[in-house]
Protein backbone atom coordinates (compact mmCIF):
# COMPACT_ATOMS: atom_id res chain seq x y z
CA UNK A 1 0.00 0.00 0.00
CA UNK A 2 1.28 3.72 -1.17
CA UNK A 3 1.73 6.35 1.28
CA UNK A 4 -0.89 8.98 1.53
CA UNK A 5 0.52 12.41 0.30
CA UNK A 6 1.41 14.60 2.73
CA UNK A 7 -0.80 17.73 3.86
CA UNK A 8 1.51 20.16 2.80
CA UNK A 9 2.59 19.18 -0.33
CA UNK A 10 -1.38 18.43 -1.56
CA UNK A 11 -2.15 22.02 -0.52
CA UNK A 12 0.88 23.59 -2.57
CA UNK A 13 -0.10 21.95 -5.68
CA UNK A 14 -3.67 22.78 -4.85
CA UNK A 15 -2.67 26.69 -4.56
CA UNK A 16 -0.54 26.47 -7.42
CA UNK A 17 -3.49 24.79 -9.86
CA UNK A 18 -5.87 27.18 -8.47
CA UNK A 19 -3.01 30.02 -9.92
CA UNK A 20 -2.67 28.42 -13.24
CA UNK A 21 -6.20 28.28 -13.53
CA UNK A 22 -5.98 32.34 -12.76
CA UNK A 23 -8.42 31.98 -9.45
CA UNK A 24 -7.36 33.44 -6.46
CA UNK A 25 -7.05 30.89 -3.78
CA UNK A 26 -5.09 31.36 -0.39
CA UNK A 27 -4.00 29.29 2.15
CA UNK A 28 -5.83 30.94 5.62
CA UNK A 29 -4.86 28.61 8.07
CA UNK A 30 -1.81 26.10 8.28
CA UNK A 31 -2.36 23.08 9.94
CA UNK A 32 -0.25 19.71 10.58
CA UNK A 33 2.44 19.17 7.80
CA UNK A 34 2.18 15.24 7.35
CA UNK A 35 -2.09 14.63 7.85
CA UNK A 36 -3.55 17.87 8.55
CA UNK A 37 -7.17 17.40 7.46
CA UNK A 38 -7.79 20.01 4.60
CA UNK A 39 -10.93 22.13 4.10
CA UNK A 40 -11.93 24.04 1.36
CA UNK A 41 -14.07 27.32 1.13
CA UNK A 42 -15.20 28.38 -2.56
CA UNK A 43 -16.94 32.26 -2.08
CA UNK A 44 -18.83 32.78 -5.41
CA UNK A 45 -18.02 36.64 -4.75
CA UNK A 46 -22.26 37.09 -5.02
CA UNK A 47 -23.07 36.16 -1.52
CA UNK A 48 -22.79 32.17 -1.76
CA UNK A 49 -20.45 30.14 -0.72
CA UNK A 50 -19.30 26.35 -0.20
CA UNK A 51 -17.54 24.33 2.36
CA UNK A 52 -15.77 20.86 1.22
CA UNK A 53 -14.06 18.49 3.91
CA UNK A 54 -12.55 15.62 4.03
CA UNK A 55 -14.80 12.46 2.76
CA UNK A 56 -14.61 9.49 5.00
CA UNK A 57 -11.98 6.98 3.41
CA UNK A 58 -12.27 4.17 0.88
CA UNK A 59 -11.22 1.26 2.94
CA UNK A 60 -10.59 -0.69 -0.01
CA UNK A 61 -7.24 -2.16 0.53
CA UNK A 62 -7.04 -2.29 -3.39
CA UNK A 63 -7.73 1.54 -3.68
CA UNK A 64 -5.19 4.00 -4.01
CA UNK A 65 -4.71 6.25 -0.87
CA UNK A 66 -6.69 9.72 -2.02
CA UNK A 67 -7.91 12.65 -0.90
CA UNK A 68 -11.46 12.90 -1.39
CA UNK A 69 -13.67 15.61 -0.62
CA UNK A 70 -17.45 16.18 0.02
CA UNK A 71 -19.68 18.85 0.19
CA UNK A 72 -20.81 19.94 3.44
CA UNK A 73 -22.11 23.26 2.74
CA UNK A 74 -23.91 24.33 -0.31
CA UNK A 75 -24.34 27.86 -1.68
CA UNK A 76 -24.96 29.12 1.73
CA UNK A 77 -24.40 32.63 3.29
CA UNK A 78 -20.57 32.85 3.95
CA UNK A 79 -20.86 34.00 6.91
CA UNK A 80 -22.81 30.35 8.17
CA UNK A 81 -19.51 28.51 6.00
CA UNK A 82 -17.21 30.48 8.64
CA UNK A 83 -18.94 29.57 11.65
CA UNK A 84 -18.40 25.64 10.74
CA UNK A 85 -15.12 26.41 10.18
CA UNK A 86 -14.67 28.15 13.84
CA UNK A 87 -16.63 24.45 15.38
CA UNK A 88 -14.23 22.34 13.55
CA UNK A 89 -10.96 24.61 14.37
CA UNK A 90 -12.43 24.25 17.69
CA UNK A 91 -12.61 20.13 17.30
CA UNK A 92 -9.59 19.94 14.97
CA UNK A 93 -6.71 22.68 15.48
CA UNK A 94 -4.88 21.13 13.43
CA UNK A 95 -6.52 21.58 10.18
CA UNK A 96 -5.40 23.49 7.06
CA UNK A 97 -8.12 25.93 5.34
CA UNK A 98 -7.92 27.26 2.15
CA UNK A 99 -10.44 29.66 0.42
CA UNK A 100 -11.06 29.92 -2.90
CA UNK A 101 -12.32 32.77 -5.10
CA UNK A 102 -14.15 31.76 -7.62
CA UNK A 103 -17.61 33.47 -9.50
CA UNK A 104 -18.08 30.11 -11.18
CA UNK A 105 -17.65 27.69 -8.06
CA UNK A 106 -15.05 25.79 -9.68
CA UNK A 107 -13.50 23.89 -7.06
CA UNK A 108 -10.56 22.03 -8.74
CA UNK A 109 -11.21 18.57 -6.53
CA UNK A 110 -11.90 14.86 -8.51
CA UNK A 111 -15.68 14.73 -9.86
CA UNK A 112 -16.83 13.39 -6.92
CA UNK A 113 -16.21 16.26 -4.96
CA UNK A 114 -19.11 17.97 -6.47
Amino acid sequence: MTARLRSDIWVSAYLRRCAVEGVVAVLRRRGAAEAGAIYIKIDRLDGRASLYAPALPDWDAEAPPERRFEAVIVDADPLSVEERMARDILFDPDLWMIEVEDRAGRTFLDADAR
